[in-house]
């Protein structure tokens, strides 16, 4: 690749030039490369990122192919939703692994993409690899988009570090809940760590990453008995944290239906559905929460690009079973 410095660039830093004039690379990708002596000014390697350019010069940039993925492509099938040269929707089923990790090496999203990608992945840091800006637990369902690029996976990692806050990403989900809160909506401000004491779970602790969960009543469901049991919430996320919408409904007393982990303590409360709701509840064998809405600019074009998912057969049975209870 091959720029020839204008002078309104705004720094003569050569690696703010750079990433000026060069998008479908990101800064931490061309900084590499300076450091690596692939980046040459009048025919000269330079290997600061601060030497001062000037208008007139040329720089040249030695990008390699990215090399071959680890892990590698697995053929595993994707619900595609939306897919361009820059990025991929995926609507992922419960059970599907995002990343591969201990105990969970193959069998991932991340195996199914390289593998359905192909030579699409143009490369994330110069390895032929979907970037990954967000996840999904294992057993929550829905929608998620990865990046096939540098440039793609700089946008939409800016845009979900922002959480909506200046743009117009945005992130829904909807949960079944044991109990019905006693207003139609509010919003969780609990900040979140790692559990003292059990290292899979997270836990509300002082001094932990904030985290902002807003909440909305969608339906709510009554037993055999015509007592309030459960309820159907549409959350909206300001913060990502791990397990959040989770930890932050059980915090307020109101655990996802199906969680072992935040709501082991509610297994009591499947004696107060009919049994057609206790059926489709054991069935279900997974927490009752559904990633149904994405929204987001798109990196390249600007244009504002939002999905929607329906809830997925398991969670559509639980759903009628409990409005079918009286």
């Amino acid at each position: 690749m091959e720029v020839v410095v204008e002078g309104s660039e705004g720094s003569p830093r050569l690696d703010r030039v750079l990433a000026a004039r060069v998008a479908e690379l990101s800064r931490s990708r061309l900084k590499a490369l300076i450091l690596d002596g692939r980046v040459t000014v009048k025919n000269a390697p330079v290997r600061d990122p601060a030497y001062h350019v000037v208008a007139g010069d040329t720089i040249t940039i030695d990008v390699p192919a990215p090399v071959a993925a680890e892990p590698k492509g697995e053929d595993i099938a994707l619900d595609i939703v939306y897919e361009d040269d820059d990025l991929i929707v995926i609507d992922k089923p419960a059970g599907l692994v995002v990343h591969p990790g201990a105990g969970h090496e193959t069998g991932t999203l991340v195996n199914a993409l390289i593998a359905h990608c192909g030579d699409s992945l143009s490369g994330i840091g110069g390895v032929k690899r979907p970037g990954i800006v967000h996840r999904i637990d294992k057993d929550t369902s829905g929608l998620l988009v990865v990046a096939k690029n540098d440039a793609a996976h700089a946008s939409l990692s800016a845009q979900f570090a922002d959480h909506g806050k200046t743009g117009e990403m945005r992130r829904g989900y909807l949960a079944f809940v044991w109990g019905v809160p006693n207003r139609v909506r509010g919003t969780v401000d609990a900040p979140i760590d790692r559990h003292p004491h059990a290292r899979e779970k997270m836990a509300v602790r002082e001094g932990g990453r904030h985290a902002v969960t807003h909440w909305e009543i969608v339906e709510s469901f009554k037993g055999p008995d015509g007592k309030p049991v459960a309820s159907l919430i549409a959350c909206q996320l300001e913060t990502g944290r791990t397990h959040q919408i989770r930890l932050h409904l059980a915090h307020i007393g109101h655990p996802l239906m199906g969680d072992p982990v935040y709501g082991p303590h509610f297994k009591t409360k499947a004696t107060h559905l009919g049994p057609e709701s206790q059926a489709a509840l054991a069935a279900l064998d997974r927490q009752a929460l559904h990633a149904y809405l994405l929204a987001l600019e798109h990196p390249k074009t600007g244009a504002i690009l939002e999905w929607n998912s329906d809830l997925p057969a398991d969670l559509r049975f639980l759903e009628h079973s409990l409005q079918a209870a009286l």
